[in-house]
């Protein structure tokens, strides 16, 4: 008992390890949901179309926030990990075995979204471990280790088990991905310490979801839900697309990320009058975890903040991967990507953990951004700069090559972009932490990171459109002051100082 304690104690005090594995195992499923689903449906020659379908899955991720205050007042983020480790694996195990099927293509659509929901509820408590685990100093100093582990999950997915499945076949590739989570459940079990106490039983949980009037409230939403999505949808959205066809770009999953800053905005506004009639039951936990966010001092400022900070890097990234198309460099976008980007992101990464740890949130955030959004401007002189071999190559079906030197340009602008965007990850990283109450944490960071896509959202939509119309010299340069509003809004953003951060709540 006393040599398991002790095995416990070391790794409790050594976050290198689990910061790695908790975020190798959150970034693990998600990439073989998200991304080797779709090579394995194009694989079994399902059509483009229906591949198309496939970014549903991403939908839980964005309304994860719906169900994350559950995560908080129901057991530990520990046992909810470990249980969404489990059964993640046995999804993917499951699918290894109706992959072989030929009829199993159905199945294996509808058992990948049952494993997305399960993901993005294995997200919550890993984002939720990490904040209990670690104090604030903690959380900055190991958000590298964070970012590292989930980029080299999502090389382990796209590399390992996609070559698995495309050399041998399917099965084993899924199988392995099923082996691989049994592997890191049985490594926290024994190893990943409790850090928190329960404030109520998870079987708690499941006899008020059983309960006849939950269920038929859970129905009715979903066929809400579903009826938005196939039938009204369209219906309203027609019109739109018709006066503004740059909607199109707008994805559902993304306007749900809309609807959820809209539904915090109408909370703010009409507060008092929700509270009434929401806390007629002043124990209503799941309430209360929404309006705890958004009761507190100069959180409009923050939320603001939160959606702005990354939008003029958000355009740029929407257009980067054109970019290199249309100056010719298709052929060489895979080592740009995974040989120069991956590593100098994650050496941003840490390095910005690193410095946040060291110097404090408010001391590092003003370079850091700067840092990141000075990279529109360096590829706006790049792209001013090869202008020439842009309209020789757009389109062009044999391309013009751009030259040894001007790809070292090229190659050490990117490397540039990867590493300040992976210190503008790191501040995003700690200041969304620095945002979640006590008593909400896995709550208020689904809230943050529902809200943190928002740019990118907008941002797709604007992206292609300016962008032909400008050029990408000027488009470039033209995010850079998309990126201004951000930046100025740090003067004015709470939640920098650790101290004033834990005192600025307000309590309901």
């Amino acid at each position: 008992m006393q040599n398991k304690s002790m095995k416990k104690n070391f790794y409790f005090k050594t976050p290198h390890v689990w910061s790695f594995t908790t975020y190798f195992a959150e970034g693990f499923p998600y990439t073989v949901i998200r991304i080797v689903s779709s090579v394995f449906f194009r694989d079994m020659k399902v059509s483009l179309e229906a591949i198309g379908l496939t970014s549903l899955f991403g939908i839980p991720w964005v309304i994860k926030f719906l169900w994350a205050p559950l995560i908080d007042q129901f057991g530990t983020k520990r046992k909810w990990m470990l249980i969404m480790q489990f059964f993640l694996a046995l999804l993917f195990i499951l699918v290894a075995f109706v992959s072989s099927i030929p009829s199993g293509i159905k199945a294996a659509a509808i058992i990948f979204f049952a494993g997305a929901i399960l993901s993005a509820t294995h997200d919550i408590s890993i984002d939720g471990y990490y904040m209990e685990a670690l104090n604030k100093e903690g959380q900055a100093k190991f958000v590298g280790y964070r970012v590292m582990a989930y980029r080299i999950a999502m090389m382990a997915g796209t590399g390992i088990i996609v070559t698995i499945g495309a050399t041998l076949n399917w099965f084993s590739a899924f199988s392995a991905a099923g082996i691989s989570l049994i592997l890191l459940f049985l490594f926290h079990l024994l190893f990943l310490p409790n850090v928190e106490t329960e404030k109520a039983k998870i079987g708690d949980l499941f006899k008020i979801t059983l309960q006849v009037r939950v269920l038929v409230k859970g129905l009715i939403l979903l066929f809400i839900f579903v009826g938005i999505r196939y039938f009204a949808w369209k219906r309203f959205t027609g019109g739109l697309f018709e006066i503004m066809p740059f909607l199109r770009n707008i994805s559902f999953s993304g306007a749900t990320a809309l609807v959820l800053l809209v539904f915090l905005i109408g909370m703010a506004l009409f507060r008092n009058r929700i509270k009434g009639l929401l806390f007629k039951d002043r124990e209503s936990f799941y309430s209360r975890a929404f309006f705890d966010y958004i009761n507190r001092d100069h959180m409009s400022v923050a939320i603001a903040f939160i959606i702005l900070m990354r939008t003029g890097e958000s355009a740029l990234s929407s257009m980067a991967a054109p970019f290199m198309v249309d100056l010719g460099l298709k052929v060489h976008f895979g080592w740009l990507s995974g040989g120069i980007g991956l590593p100098f992101s994650i050496i941003g990464a840490m390095a910005g953990g690193f410095f946040i740890s060291k110097f404090s949130l408010k001391k590092v955030i003003w370079p850091f951004l700067l840092a990141q959004n000075f990279t529109n401007l360096v590829y706006a002189a790049l792209a001013l700069h090869l202008r020439g071999y842009l309209d020789l190559n757009t389109g062009a079906e044999t391309v013009t090559s751009i030259g040894s030197y001007n790809l070292l340009l090229v190659a050490l602008v990117h490397a540039f972009d990867q590493l300040a965007g992976g210190l503008g990850t790191a501040v995003l990283m700690t200041f969304l932490m620095r945002t979640c109450s006590d008593l909400f944490k896995a709550a208020h960071y689904a809230i943050g990171s529902g809200l943190m896509n928002i740019s990118g959202v907008l941002a797709g939509v604007a992206g292609g459109f300016l962008a032909e119309r400008l050029g990408y010299g000027l488009f470039f340069g033209f995010t850079f002051l998309l990126s201004i509003p951000g930046m100025c809004l740090i003067f004015y953003t709470p939640f920098l100082d650790r101290n004033k951060a834990i005192t600025s709540a307000g309590r309901l």
